[in-house]
């Protein structure tokens, strides 16, 4: 009898040990989940400007800070976010990418161009949110909603892209992905960049080609060589210039059938070319060329 009380005692405590346990990986063992910014959709949320770094004459990083430094902003890679202001009188919507991710926490950072006033005779207004963005001071505000888009990266070569709004996501598995861009284009190029890098298990293979009129508008030029550098078997880098300096080695002129064939991966089953750019350059110089080369519908998106 004895013998089988000590046994009992021995069960019940073995079995109390591992309810403690449990209960202690529940309350104190579990991984917290850091609190999101964009918790709707549909909901605009003020963030406030803490920072402003002038990267070119007419490229700036503005940081914005989430409500707390624990704080990530919960954007899917692969979608946006859209800025709303009041600017003389008029309410300004327009979509942006971070090139911050949801490894950081407590800010968000946007690259943008600032298109001024009197400078281009085709847009004598410039850029209204990118002139106002100039003008904000340190600790004004902006709302952002999001996210926003049609197109999102689940990791390991795998998109989930929508062919609009109302439409179920449809997953995609490649293997190989190509990248046009054109001027401030290249933010939602780079997310995509990033965060496939960032994954060991993720082989994915990219191929960027980034278009520009002059050599002064490439921004973020300094991160994308360090990346080419970097990875040179799994990231290749071109460039087009439709102004270029002497000297200059990458390709000249207006996206072409030439520069699709040498810049872009050939067409398959596993491959996909994503865009993002003026809609000229969709248009007119992208998505004719191609089809050109053979690529089918299925296989290229447009931001």
């Amino acid at each position: 009898f004895a013998n089988y009380c000590m046994m009992f005692v021995l069960v019940v405590g073995a079995v109390a040990a591992v309810f403690v346990f449990i209960l202690f990986k529940i309350f104190f063992g579990a991984e917290k989940k850091p609190p999101i910014t964009l918790l709707d959709p549909l909901v605009k949320y003020p963030l406030k400007l803490v920072d402003k770094e002038i990267l070119t004459q007419n490229v700036t990083k503005f940081r914005f800070a989430l409500p707390s430094m624990e704080h990530i902003l919960g954007l899917p890679v692969g979608c946006h976010v859209y800025l709303t202001a009041r600017i003389n009188g008029e309410t300004v919507i327009r979509p942006y990418t971070p090139v911050s991710s949801d490894d950081d926490k407590g800010y968000m950072d946007l690259v943008i161009k600032i298109y001024r006033a009197n400078e281009n005779p085709k847009f004598p207004e410039g850029g209204k949110m990118s002139q106002h963005l100039e003008k904000m001071d340190l600790g004004d505000y902006i709302d952002v909603r999001g996210p926003s888009g049609l197109l999102r990266h689940e990791g390991k070569g795998v998109f989930a892209i929508k062919a609009d709004k109302k439409s179920a996501p449809v997953e995609r598995k490649v293997r190989k992905l190509g990248m046009i861009a054109g001027g401030t284009g290249l933010t939602p190029m780079l997310q995509l960049i990033e965060d496939i890098l960032k994954n060991p298990a993720d082989s994915t293979q990219m191929w960027l080609l980034y278009a520009n009129q002059t050599e002064e508008d490439i921004i973020l030029w300094d991160r994308l060589e360090e990346i080419r550098d970097k990875y040179p078997t799994r990231f290749s880098l071109s460039y087009t210039l439709d102004t270029p300096p002497s000297g200059w080695k990458y390709f000249e002129g207006f996206i072409n059938e030439t520069m699709i064939r040498e810049a872009m991966p050939p067409p398959s089953d596993d491959v996909l070319v994503c865009m993002c750019g003026p809609p000229p350059m969709i248009k007119y110089a992208c998505l004719p060329n191609l089809e050109a080369v053979g690529y089918d519908k299925s296989q290229y998106f447009v931001y």
